[in-house]
């Protein structure tokens, strides 16, 4: 199990550094390429992938001190993945404390098996001096800002960005909790059974679980004896694994039975089986997306959760809708550069550059231009993004509102939430170090009946 482990974990970080794809897809990739079907070795090559990815920066730095004068990117990807990998597990897993020789020299000889001898020789020299060197050394002589990025595990031109948006103090908090995993959440499916017996199949399940007293059906777990997605429970339908902002975020859109909703960007579905749940069934949700794999995963996902009135519609929201209808809600939760969830998403910090979300606002700009036109008069829009930036929130949100000035912001409820940015109160943000969530932004916006 764990040279499979290993292997998978080594050939994941290889994909991702050559295709630039994302942890869970990455490794999808190599669970199929390998044929691995150990369930205790994917587990364990996904904490080891995550892990090791969420500090980057760090273990980079701390690599390439050690190598000196040759660096981590003169070797090939193999290696360069398996030295992280050894950084992560014999220094950073053993809090830079306790060193096992033990266990070192095991990971060289796995290392050898899967890479080849000769490959590993060209680094073998190195795992000793790895295994001693002190961390420190690489913070030394650094600015405070690149000091920062290193100890909280994020690029120095989002440390910048956030202590010139927050102030150092707000930053530096909300940056050290972003460095760890967030808390598990769960939506109740009431479409399914109700909430009472829900609970108690949970409970079957092994699923312990605490109530989010400002939210109706959201729940965070708190343990579970086995992945949640194996549970007899998910199978059936009954809950679905969903952060508490997301779940916030169909809460403030607020259906109505027999309304006509568009639900853009809709997959992978979460989204649209909430709205489909507060709805009971009743009316129409056409949901949108550009990504046919991701419909793929809407579908089946509907199907699991008892959806019987959502309607799949492959189109590139950046472009005009192909639909003429006017929905009585339009629900806009665009790409973005996700620097909310970089607790849940590592790779995406060290993908992304300042640029990225100047060029990510001109996408979600276009998105929401085109999600107006299918707002009927005295309609709501919500626009929400998993981002802290206010490129991509406050400042889209007061173009927009330049542009058309039929709609304008309202009250969002539940208030669970911090008021927005430059002045922008009647939206809601939420920060991972205040509410335990993915960081989010959410704008609900009024379109005037004339």
């Amino acid at each position: 199990m764990l040279k499979e482990a290993w292997t998978l974990a080594i050939e994941t970080l290889s994909w991702m550094e050559m295709q630039k794809l994302s942890e869970r897809l990455a490794l999808a990739k190599t669970v199929k390429q390998l044929g691995i079907r150990d369930a205790n070795a994917v587990r364990l090559a996904h904490m080891l992938v995550c892990e090791t990815v969420r500090r980057r920066n760090f273990i980079d730095n701390f690599i390439n001190n050690a190598l000196k004068p040759e660096s981590l990117s003169e070797f090939n990807l193999g290696v360069q993945a398996f030295l992280r990998l050894y950084v992560y597990q014999t220094r950073i897993a053993k809090n830079w404390s306790k060193i096992d020789i033990e266990e070192a020299e095991s990971i060289a000889k796995l290392a050898r098996s899967i890479l080849g001898w000769g490959t590993l020789r060209k680094v073998e020299h190195m795992l000793g001096v790895l295994l001693t060197q002190k961390p420190t050394l690489i913070i030394e002589g650094v600015s405070d800002e690149e000091r920062i990025g290193l100890l909280t595990f994020h690029p120095t031109w989002f440390v910048k960005y956030c202590f010139k948006l927050f102030g150092r103090k707000e930053a530096v908090a909300m940056l050290e909790l972003d460095a760890k995993p967030p808390p598990t959440y769960m939506r109740l499916n009431t479409l399914k059974a109700d909430e009472n017996e829900i609970l108690e199949r949970l409970a079957e399940d092994g699923i312990k679980v605490e109530k989010v007293e400002e939210l109706m059906y959201a729940y965070k777990v708190i343990g579970t004896k086995q992945p949640l997605t194996k549970t007899e429970s998910f199978r059936e339908g009954l809950f679905c694994i969903q952060d508490k902002a997301s779940c916030f975020a169909a809460e403030v859109t607020d259906p109505k039975l027999e309304m006509t909703v568009l639900d853009v960007c809709a997959a992978p579905g979460a989204k649209t089986t909430y709205l489909a749940q507060l709805m009971q069934n009743r009316g129409v949700i056409y949901s949108m997306d550009y990504s046919k794999r991701r419909m793929s995963v809407w579908k089946s996902e509907v199907e699991r959760m008892g959806v019987e009135i959502a309607v799949p519609i492959i189109a590139d929201a950046c472009n005009p809708s192909p639909l003429t209808i006017e929905a009585d809600i339009v629900v806009l939760d665009p790409p973005c550069t996700s620097t909310g969830a970089f607790g849940k998403l590592p790779s995406a910090k060290w993908r992304l550059t300042r640029h990225s979300v100047d060029k990510m606002a001109e996408i979600q700009w276009l998105m929401i231009n085109s999600c107006a036109e299918n707002v009927k008069p005295g309609g709501t829009l919500i626009y929400s993004t998993c981002s802290t930036t206010v490129e991509e929130n406050e400042m889209l949100i007061e173009r927009f509102l330049k542009w058309h000035p039929e709609f304008s912001l309202t009250e969002i409820t539940p208030k669970i939430g911090l008021p927005g940015l430059r002045g922008m109160e009647k939206c809601q943000r939420l920060y991972p170090h205040i509410h335990q969530c993915n960081g989010f932004f959410i704008a609900k916006l009024l379109k005037s009946k004339i």
